[in-house]
């Protein structure tokens, strides 16, 4: 490997004997100069100078001016200032004009090390951090997740994967990420173990976690404050994963008060899930109380027209004073570019719940893109095209303009996806469903080690079409394909992003409660 190359430049260079010799017994080679000129001809001549020590107070050409010719001539030159001044505004338009880092004379040889190391060996240092943190975490996680847990241990265990997930990414250590995976995949095992024997008696008995026709009684109305608004913003398919993805842009206008989270309700599809978190009902409550609003995925029409209507009579139903209130769902570009000019009148309600589909539409078109493929080709890829996709939202663009007013805003979504990779044959009539990760039909043929079949779907809270109708719903990362033409799909929706089955992606959703800074 080459040595570093530093360049220092400093009128006073005479004095720095003692660091330079610190700098070259430890392998750095280092070019001095003593005046901005000089620093600026050699960065011009030597393409492979890594790092410039720069200091602030020379004479002709000081260090500010310096750096930004430096910059102007190599904007990716890290510069490490080095000045006795420490007036803040030096330090604010040094770091403006992103250095590197800003030292203090006098310097001494540990502080410019670390500095170096800070700066260079940065990505390696993290990488060898977060893969040894990792490997003793592991054997911890592997006996947690071998140990009977119940529905709170699955969400730390959830939120620590997801974590080293994240982690793992930044530091990009392939060979972790590996292992990871490995560990999730058997994390998924065994919670679908877990849902398979709990869940029928969850719905029977409301004994077990807060699932989605609980989530705005237990999560929502009890945090509405009078005075001050409420926005929900319901992302469809927000994964944990996303979530922590979009955090940090959040928070630079919001804090985060509280990070909870809720069990999507089977099948964890919008149809299903989102009109139980509005209506607070079951779905098989939602087809006896309301029936002109409920539809079977086996008939035609829009399964969510009704999601407004469903929410304002539960808010009717919460609340003995009047509660006002608004529901929004954003669809196209235009109706989201609507959002920025009508925001501040949403803070004329108590509580207004934004519905916003693009992360859905994104894992549709993934599907059936190539482009969008190549895009979000996985975990990695497909945060940070949600990451990309927020920033650069009329959403954000929105939240940010309330959140000059003293607002509370609640993150959550409906529903999460899991990136599937292995098929399961499915026989069933043709009023069977299409979805890939669950199935309602009659006289179905499956591999009942892939499944969780239900055959008295009321016992689940599920509207039941037909008498004969049960439901099936994949496991782990499984998907159902037909016989006919099994290689042709397999190949098509192999390592695609679905939902609608058991998985901890799918099943465990994040409520997040933030306030305006």
């Amino acid at each position: 490997m080459d040595k570093i190359k530093i360049l220092w430049a400093d009128d006073e260079i005479d004095l720095l004997k003692p660091q330079l010799m610190f700098l070259e017994k430890r392998g750095y080679e280092v070019i001095t100069v003593s005046n901005g000129y000089d620093a600026l001809e050699e960065c011009e001549q030597d393409k492979s100078i890594d790092v410039v020590f720069l200091d602030e107070s020379m004479p002709g050409l000081t260090g500010l001016e310096t750096l930004g010719k430096l910059k102007a001539v190599n904007p990716l030159i890290p510069v490490v200032m080095i000045t006795k001044n420490e007036a803040e505004h030096v330090m604010e338009e040094a770091i403006g004009s992103q250095i590197a880092d800003y030292l203090i004379k006098p310097v001494n040889p540990n502080q410019i090390l670390l500095s170096l190391k800070k700066i260079i060996d940065n990505k390696r240092l993290v990488r060898e951090k977060t893969s040894s943190d990792y490997q003793q975490e592991f054997r911890q996680i592997f006996m947690q997740i071998n140990s009977g847990l119940n529905t709170e241990d699955w969400v730390d265990v959830y939120r620590k994967i997801i974590n080293w997930e994240i982690k793992i990414d930044e530091s990009n250590s392939t060979e972790m990420y590996d292992i990871l995976s490995m560990q999730k995949s058997e994390a998924n095992t065994e919670f679908s173990k877990f849902i398979v024997k709990n869940y029928i008696d969850w719905v029977q008995t409301g004994n077990g976690p807060v699932m989605s026709n609980q989530l705005m009684r237990t999560k929502v109305f009890p945090h509405l404050r009078e005075g001050e608004p409420t926005l929900l913003v319901l992302l469809d398919n927000l994964r944990y994963d996303q979530w922590k993805i979009i955090e940090p842009i959040l928070s630079e206008r919001f804090r985060v008060e509280d990070e909870d989270f809720f069990f999507s309700i089977l099948p964890t599809s919008t149809q299903y899930s989102r009109n139980a978190i509005f209506s607070g009902l079951m779905p098989v409550e939602i087809a006896k109380r309301f029936p002109d609003w409920w539809k079977n995925d086996n008939e035609e029409g829009g399964k969510n027209l009704h999601e407004g209507v469903l929410f304002s009579e539960l808010v009717k139903r919460t609340f003995r004073k009047e509660i006002k209130n608004d529901y929004v769902k954003i669809t196209s570009g235009n109706l989201a570019r609507q959002i920025q000019d009508n925001i501040l009148n949403y803070l004329n309600n108590d509580i207004t719940v934004i519905v916003y589909n693009f992360i859905d539409m994104m894992s549709h078109a993934r599907t059936e893109m190539e482009v969008l493929k190549e895009l979000a080709g996985d975990e990695k890829a497909y945060r940070s095209l949600t990451r990309s996709w927020f920033l650069n939202s009329p959403l954000w663009a929105a939240l940010q303009r309330a959140a000059d007013r003293k607002v509370q805003l609640i993150v959550t979504t409906d529903h999460g996806t899991i990136r599937v990779n292995t098929p399961s044959k499915v026989v069933g009539d043709r009023e069977t469903t299409t979805n890939l990760r669950y199935k309602v039909g009659r006289n179905l043929q499956y591999e009942k080690r892939d499944v969780l079949e239900i055959r008295d779907p009321e016992k689940a809270g599920l509207p039941r079409p037909n008498v004969s109708s049960a439901f099936i719903f994949a496991k782990e990362d499984k998907f159902f394909l037909y016989p006919n033409n099994y290689n042709h799909f397999n190949n098509y929706y192999k390592n695609t992003f679905q939902h609608g089955g058991i998985s901890l992606e799918e099943v465990i959703c994040p409520v997040v409660r933030l306030t305006s800074r």
